[in-house]
């Protein structure tokens, strides 16, 4: 029996080296790989024209830069893109590209399904079908510079600017697999996503956050959501093991928080729930002493969920009182809300969608 190819986007430049070595390729081959899939979007060592055809061959038959299959790409009328990849095990995961006029942030999942089960999300209705491999994280990446026709672009000219882990799955509760695949992505001579324009959400995993700070650096954002244990219990039943208390802790010790990098905390909307002016006072107040910023997201319904989004003037006087309190707010505009695409929404099951939505279909 033949010995499985290794998946090349799983390793770090440093595993790379080690590989290679193995194989008696010689150490400057590294260089060329390593720019050919990441700089140049390459997907056939033959192409690598830098490297001798000997290196190639060995190469072709140790390792493989196989992509995910895109079983379906729709896209928004705001401009907003869902690809739903399915991997060789036939499991399928969703991310999505949100476009602005001069750049862009990339939403991708670190689990196929969720194990979190917050009652307002899509995603939580899911079970869990397995983690996310470090090479399946970073090829929701390579997929996004693919559609959007970006390799061999200037850092400068490409709208996949920024990046969040806000798709489906809790990263932290698979965090060496997300670790190594973002320290491909920031890598400099490759990708080159700057650990400042990467923003890491959890719902509140305390023990991992410390590590996340010390380790990435990365921007953290804080699914909240609440402000009393009781009523963040229902929606974020993680809060049962992690109460705010704690959870508001560790982001008072987050190693990489500063004024300038603020930690985004992600407060969903819920009409007559979590949405009074008692309960922005009460916000601000816990967030005290921690460098803090306030991102309200107005709830995006999906099929059966008992859940009502507040109204824009409620949301507006809440922002008020969050603002008073002297931290910044600001209400997220909802995007790609009618390819179910919008915060919450995500879910790798079939759709019922308009026809003239689907884009791509295999």
């Amino acid at each position: 029996m033949s010995t499985p190819k290794i998946v090349l986007t799983e390793l770090t430049r440093v595993q790379l080296a080690e590989s290679l070595a193995e194989l008696g390729i010689d150490s400057r081959a590294i260089k060329a790989v390593w720019n050919g899939v990441y700089v140049r979007g390459l997907t056939d060592f033959s192409q690598m024209d830098t490297l001798a055809r000997k290196t190639q061959a060995k190469l072709a038959e140790h390792f493989t830069l196989a992509r995910p299959t895109i079983s379906r790409e729709l896209i928004s009328t705001d401009g907003t893109r869902k690809w739903l990849l399915e991997w060789t095990d036939g499991q399928r995961v969703e991310s999505v590209f949100i476009p602005e006029t001069d750049r862009g942030a990339l939403c991708i999942s670190s689990q196929i399904g969720c194990t979190l089960s917050c009652s307002f999300c899509h995603t939580g209705t899911m079970r869990l079908a397995r983690n996310l491999t470090a090479a399946e994280i970073v090829a929701q990446v390579l997929n996004a510079r693919d559609r959007l026709q970006e390799w061999g672009r200037k850092r400068t000219e490409c709208l996949c600017t920024n990046l969040v882990l806000m798709g489906m799955g809790e990263p932290l509760f698979n965090y060496d697999h997300v670790a190594r695949a973002l320290r491909i992505i920031m890598d400099g001579d490759g990708i080159g996503i700057s650990r400042r324009r990467i923003m890491l959400s959890t719902a509140g995993v305390v023990p991992m956050i410390e590590r996340v700070g010390r380790e990435l650096g990365v921007n953290l954002a804080i699914s909240l959501h609440a402000v009393r244990d009781d009523l963040r219990n229902e929606l974020v039943p993680l809060n049962k093991k992690y109460p705010i208390s704690e959870l508001l802790r560790a982001c008072r010790e987050y190693p990489a928080a500063s004024n300038a990098r603020r930690i985004t905390f992600e407060y969903v909307m819920l009409k007559d729930l979590n949405d009074s002016d008692a309960d922005a006072r009460e916000l601000v107040r816990l967030l005290q002493g921690i460098h803090a910023k306030v991102n309200l997201i107005p709830w995006n319904p999906w099929p059966g969920a008992a859940y009502q989004t507040s109204t824009p003037e409620r949301i507006q006087a809440f922002a008020r009182n969050i603002g008073e309190g002297g931290f910044s707010s600001a209400v997220r505009a909802t995007r790609g809300e009618d390819i179910m695409a919008a915060c919450g929404q995500l879910k790798s099951e079939a759709e019922n969608l308009p026809p003239s939505l689907l884009q791509l279909q295999r």
